[in-house]
């Protein structure tokens, strides 16, 4: 009766120590999902504050600038389709998150072309607000620059957990999937064509 005894309760602390530890493992899951979709909404508060900023900086230049319309449609376009696309931070999928970069990617390009123009118009170098703006607008790719990197990190922790095992089981169990990252810019991983011309 005693061995009996001994072996049930061996066996419960066994099925005990199993639980709390799934228990355990499903918090840290939990959590690091938590923390990828908390660093999400920085990127998307970083790039609303750029999408925000975008109309002054257009209506500043506007005035400013002759026979640029095509570049400046081009910034507003860009503006429209990159506020389109939104996430669902419980559900950021690589086609999603493509779709959203690629979008944004073509804003950041867009205002590219915006700075290049302000070089070929002394009067919109020289404009205290579109310099104002300007800078603004530095500041704010700097914070998603930083918010892009941080949901990468978040993301990366996250998805070791998801794909360690024993928590793998875990995470399969209950639906925890990978998140996707961030992809540097295509344009940006080209060196730019540098041409000497001697006379």
């Amino acid at each position: 009766m005693k061995k009996t005894t001994l072996i049930w309760m061996a066996v419960l602390a066994a099925i005990v120590l199993l639980v709390v530890w799934c228990v355990g493992r499903y918090n840290a899951l939990v959590t690091e999902q938590e923390n990828v979709e908390k660093a999400w909404g920085q990127v998307q508060t970083a790039y609303q504050g750029r999408a925000e900023l975008v109309p002054q900086l257009v209506a500043t230049a506007q005035g400013l600038v002759q026979g640029e319309d095509k570049v400046l449609t081009d910034v507003m376009e860009a503006r429209a389709k990159a506020t389109a696309i939104t996430i669902d931070p419980t559900n950021i999928t690589e086609e999603n998150l493509a779709l959203f970069q690629n979008a944004q990617n073509e804003l950041t390009q867009a205002l590219s072309r915006l700075m290049a123009v302000r070089e070929a118009y002394p009067e919109l170098k020289l404009n205290e607000q579109f310099g104002k703006l300007s800078d603004q607008l530095e500041g704010i790719q700097n914070r998603v620059t930083i918010a892009r990197r941080e949901f990468n990190e978040c993301a990366q922790t996250y998805n070791t957990l998801v794909r360690r095992f024993p928590t793998n089981i875990i995470a399969s169990m209950f639906g925890f999937d990978k998140r996707p990252y961030f992809e540097a810019d295509e344009a940006a991983q080209q060196a730019p064509k540098v041409e000497f011309k001697f006379d």
